[in-house]
């Protein structure tokens, strides 16, 4: 049995905001007493997501007041079990990936809900939310096949390295997008067959130059001028699936002035779909297993970002790191 302490921290937001810096507050609280189905879990790994300033936000509290627990996917040890546990022991090291169950030091959850792995890790930490996306986003929202024209933007990212290496071990033609020469050096060693460096060349110019007949299948987490070139050389049967558009999580929704957007898809029988994989909760344990699997054989290979972000008081520097688009692969903070 461990020697837990008696008090630990976390992250709270104590008001809505998309500075996640102004907002986010570490406060300190008793640790929690164990319902009979609960683990204790010490959080030593989590990973940042572009999507926490929709949480500092308060996009997914609708309803709710501050303060609201922060951060998602982490990875620890089993400190101790609640009387009814039978699947978990002390010392077993687990993953968690429930929003709020991140940015914190200890972290108490049913035990149904956590998921055994081998060793805490960063690597590890990187492929749940970030592998698990990828995976679910391009089979379910996106039907992915084999053959197909696959463009993945924000290709270098958390979700996007390994939607790249998911699609291509598919077998199929993979664009990437980027921010630089060094990310799309990176792209090409996980199987891009092209990288459009954004901030080099204009990727509309590209695809309408180089694919006269479209991309087949589009994971678009960028949004603004990236989403509208996607629109415009998307093929016949084409599907646009959207799992963010980061260039819009700072501000406000940028207003736009032209034709609705059915006058470019209805006559490629083309469609564009969100996709969150928290409204696919039955399809998780499959896609995660599946997605563990291949990074335990060396299948899938997690890149880390190489910035250390250590402790809980460097989130909002991880955070900001990641908006401003410096990140190459997944951030991870080491909680302790």
């Amino acid at each position: 049995m461990h020697n837990l302490p008696s008090t630990y921290r976390k992250i709270v937001i104590t008001q809505p905001s998309r500075n996640f810096r102004q907002v986010a507050k570490i406060v300190e609280e008793p640790i929690p007493q164990l319902a009979p189905n609960q683990i204790l879990v010490k959080n030593y790994y989590a990973g940042v997501n572009a999507s926490d300033l929709n949480i500092s936000a308060g996009v997914y509290f609708v309803g709710s007041e501050p303060p609201w627990d922060t951060g998602v996917e982490a990875t620890g040890e089993v400190v101790a079990v609640g009387e009814n546990v039978t699947n978990f022991k002390v010392g077993d090291h687990v993953l968690t990936t429930m929003l709020g169950g991140g940015y914190r030091e200890y972290y108490a959850i049913d035990a149904a809900m956590a998921i055994p792995i081998p060793q805490a890790s960063a690597e590890i930490t990187a492929v749940s939310i970030g592998a698990l996306t990828a995976s679910m986003a391009l089979s379910i929202g996106g039907q992915m096949t084999t053959g197909e024209t696959v463009l993945i933007t924000a290709a270098a990212g958390g979700v996007g390295h390994f939607a790249v290496q998911i699609a291509k071990q598919a077998g199929n033609h993979v664009i990437g997008t980027c921010s630089s020469k060094e990310k799309a050096e990176l792209l090409y060693e996980l199987g891009c067959d092209r990288v459009v460096v954004y901030t080099e060349e204009d990727l509309g110019e590209a695809l309408s130059k180089e694919y006269s007949q479209g991309v087949d299948l589009v994971l678009e987490g960028v949004g603004g001028e990236t989403f509208d070139a996607v629109v415009d050389n998307i093929a016949v049967r084409g599907r646009i699936v959207v799992i963010g558009f980061v260039s819009e999580y700072k501000g406000n929704p940028i207003e736009v002035t032209q034709p609705r957007i059915y006058h470019k898809l209805l006559w490629k029988s083309a469609g564009v779909r969100g996709f969150l994989f928290s409204d696919y909760v039955g399809d998780i344990p499959e896609h995660m297993g599946h997605v563990i699997t291949l990074f335990a054989e060396g299948k899938l290979k997690a890149i880390v970002d190489p910035t250390e972000f250590v402790g809980l008081e460097s989130v909002p520097d991880a955070v900001e790191h990641l908006h401003a688009g410096r990140n190459k692969g997944k951030i991870v903070v080491r909680i302790q």
